[in-house]
């Protein structure tokens, strides 16, 4: 093997970046189910998987009745955390406080809660209602990582958006924290509590397919414009907001679009990224990747630091992916992850999946179909039920963790314009 005259970067904290001399280019060992005889492709039908691994004994801050709602408190509650909030609700959930840097975030938040609710500029004073059993994050992904630690130190549950994490150091520590807290967290990736998504990952578990040699996630709208810097409707406290990233000269465009800005987000290699990263490595049966590359830039976003294009590479070892994202056109509008093993190959996408065997025709017709879509509502629910019995929700923080590693390793390949390596134990970063 070559030796790679290369180096670490290791997140020392959340923002200090450390070099080391290495020398050598580590493995990931990961595997997905053998090929299966192309005769019995048809004859094999799709059902949900066979659930999740055993769930470690957690203790409870207090025991609920079978009819007790959960107290929340929100952090963030824009125009997602509103949402989310909404959906909250609908299943028993009732909400006791929030609190936002932006004044119209709080005022709409409230209205939402209702009258007894209390609205907290600082989240820590809203970690300190003893009322409250859980938390929502929602947050921009920069301040993830303090949110949950803090949350979970102060004894709450919480319910945490995605991507877990602004960086691969960050996400490690809230790991830690979380398990040293002993609290059930879930992170917000609803794909893993989808009917849809579990039936087709069974196609892969099954074999069907035979050997997958690549997957390919892409990500298609129309929606990059230059960025509006218009001043903003109500107060802003900037840095609370920028807590805990360097407090940047202000612009309402930095806050209006945050998930543009390095500061504050890995753009959309890691917020859409997350989603279907996740995925990948879920059905794939895979750990993190070992190594990426990537390519983009900013083509209609004007005034915009991250990429409204990119394509980003993953190598797993024992297949590639690819990561595309286009904000530029809605040709095959949407998302969708397509797994193309030597007997067939797999297409899911916002409205369910659809099976094609091989050979693949112009005139081909879908082997098997499942017509089912994406909500919150299971994931939400899922959530509630695991911090009412203490058991392991459908996206703890490790899967939350490995879920945007590959992501944050592109993001890394982007910046240095040359490949990225992921150590095995998915904690440090080399070019």
């Amino acid at each position: 093997m070559m030796i790679l005259a290369s180096f670490i970067l290791e997140l020392h904290d959340k923002y200090t970046i450390i070099y080391h001399r290495h020398s050598k280019k580590e493995e990931i060992n990961v595997s997905h189910k053998a090929e299966v005889n192309r005769r019995s492709f048809l004859s094999r039908s799709a059902g949900l998987g066979a659930g999740l691994a055993a769930a470690p004994h957690f203790v409870s801050q207090r025991v609920f009745g079978a009819n007790e709602r959960l107290i929340m408190g929100v952090i963030g509650p824009g125009g997602r955390g509103r949402g989310l909030m909404k959906t909250f609700m609908n299943q028993g959930a009732e909400f006791a406080a929030v609190c936002d840097a932006f004044e119209a975030n709080e005022i709409e938040a409230l209205k939402i809660a209702g009258e007894n609710a209390k609205a907290y500029l600082d989240y820590r004073q809203l970690l300190e209602h003893r009322g409250i059993d859980a938390v929502l994050i929602a947050t921009p992904e920069h301040s993830h990582g303090v949110n949950l630690i803090d949350s979970v130190n102060a004894g709450k549950d919480a319910y945490c958006e995605k991507p877990m994490s602004h960086s691969i150091a960050e996400g490690v520590k809230m790991i830690k924290a979380v398990r040293a807290a002993d609290r059930i967290v879930q992170i917000g990736m609803q794909r893993r509590s989808t009917e849809s998504v579990h039936k087709a990952k069974q196609i892969i578990d099954d074999g069907i397919l035979g050997n997958i040699g690549i997957v390919r996630a892409q990500w298609h709208w129309n929606i990059a414009s230059p960025l509006n810097n218009d001043p903003l409707s109500h107060k802003l406290d900037w840095e609370r907001f920028c807590h805990p990233a360097r407090v940047s000269e202000f612009e309402p465009m930095k806050y209006r679009y945050w998930r543009y800005f390095w500061d504050f987000s890995g753009g959309n290699l890691t917020d859409q990224g997350t989603h279907l990263m996740d995925v990948i490595q879920w059905f794939m049966n895979a750990g993190t990747p070992r190594e990426a590359e990537c390519f983009g830039g900013v083509y209609e976003m004007h005034g915009a630091e991250t990429p409204d294009v990119f394509s980003a590479i993953f190598d797993y070892g024992a297949f590639m992916a690819t990561w595309t994202l286009v904000y530029t056109n809605r040709y095959q509008n949407g998302w969708t992850i397509t797994f193309q093993g030597k007997n067939g190959t797999l297409i899911l996408d916002d409205s369910g999946y659809q099976v094609f065997e091989e050979p693949w025709q112009p005139d081909s017709k879908p082997a098997i179909a499942f017509k089912g879509g994406l909500s919150s509502e299971d994931h939400i629910a899922n959530f509630i039920d695991c911090v009412k019995t203490r058991k392991e929700p459908n996206a703890p923080v490790e899967i939350g963790h490995t879920a945007v590693c590959g992501p944050h390793l592109a993001n890394v390949a982007y910046h240095k314009k040359r490949r990225a390596y992921l150590s095995k134990d998915a904690t440090r970063v080399w070019t």
